[in-house]
């Protein structure tokens, strides 16, 4: 399978929602052929390199499917498009065409089936919901209420600032489970971190 790239400072994941402004010759092409043929394209996290100009030098190896949902001309002139996350994926392998669209072959990597919330979520599924009440989350569209474990450790590990290593280590994981173990771990840590730098009044 045969998928047009494209390299971003972002890691999308499964069910997010992602704005982007569309300028350069190569993605515009890119996108017209994808909304004619009603197909996604797949988006990489830049490991070294730059968005614009030449092709990404060094990028990651699982993305994600986007899937145009929606697109509409900017103020300043651009086409803008917002894109869902679909289908996980590994680069097998890649080449940069002339026209600097790298391409890849690339398999999909299956999904775990849904699985029910459960009260052990219910600290997360807060968490998620102060992150919906943010502005630009609120921009997205992203605030319906999540339904399984899937959505919840997705949208967390979509909207938390993480660093862009560990959204990856996040993506690469196969199950909703595993994600959201990682997620409460990290932020078990995050929280011990603040209570020991405490300072005591005495």
């Amino acid at each position: 399978m045969n998928l047009s790239l494209f390299p971003l400072n972002t890691v999308l994941f499964p069910g997010c929602l992602l704005d982007l402004q569309i300028f350069e010759a190569r993605y515009l092409d890119m996108i017209s052929r994808c909304m004619k043929q009603d197909e996604g394209f797949g988006v990489v996290c830049i490991l070294e390199g730059q968005e614009v100009g030449q092709a990404a030098g060094h990028f990651s190896a699982i993305g994600c499917e986007a899937r145009i949902c929606d697109f509409q001309q900017r103020p300043n002139g651009l086409l803008g498009i917002r894109v869902e996350g679909g289908r996980r994926f590994r680069v097998r392998r890649a080449q940069v065409l002339p026209d600097q669209l790298t391409v890849a072959e690339i398999e999909w990597l299956e999904e775990a089936a849904e699985q029910p919330l459960g009260l052990e979520h219910a600290d997360l599924v807060a968490l998620l919901e102060a992150l919906a009440e943010h502005p630009l989350v609120a921009a997205l569209g992203m605030t319906d209420a999540v339904s399984g474990q899937a959505a919840l450790a997705n949208q967390l590990a979509y909207l938390l600032p993480l660093a862009l290593e560990q959204k990856l280590q996040l993506l690469e994981l196969d199950t909703p489970q595993a994600r959201l173990t990682q997620l409460q771990t990290w932020l078990d840590q995050l929280q011990g971190e603040g209570e020991g730098g405490a300072v005591q009044e005495s």
